[in-house]
């Protein structure tokens, strides 16, 4: 059986979930309390960003939203080239609302809408370093 790092980096498959909130402290202590999550904190320069862990294991992150709105969850998926699925989407019809651009020491990424209008990221990650 896989673990989570091998699916992580299998394309195709959800990968992490990130939380933008008006109030990250507050998600935080509400996801904290409920699932019993860990966070570390890392700061990016322009603000926080909170690493959710289960287990000892990263599986997403909570950070302040940069629009005014609703706290909204995303979804990235693991993708061999975020590049050609970012041209592949937008044949089949899809939105590209950001990117592709790079995550520093974490991989490329972007910011799809499909043909129904729902959004998901994509992802391609580096490759580790040991």
């Amino acid at each position: 059986m896989k673990d989570y790092n091998d699916v992580y980096m299998t394309p195709g498959a959800f990968s992490w979930n990130e939380l933008s909130s008006p109030d990250p402290q507050a998600a935080r202590d509400f996801y904290g309390r409920l699932f019993g999550w860990g966070f570390d904190t890392m700061n990016l320069g322009d603000g926080d960003y909170h690493v959710i862990k289960v287990g000892g294991v990263s599986v997403g992150g909570v950070m302040k939203q940069q629009q005014p709105g609703p706290a909204l969850w995303g979804a990235y998926v693991t993708v061999a080239s975020c590049d050609a699925t970012v041209e592949q989407a937008k044949s089949l019809g899809a939105i590209v609302c950001a990117g592709p651009f790079d995550i520093p020491s974490v991989g490329r990424m972007a910011v799809l809408q499909d043909p129904q209008g729902a959004v998901i990221q994509v992802i391609s990650y580096f490759p580790r370093t040991a």
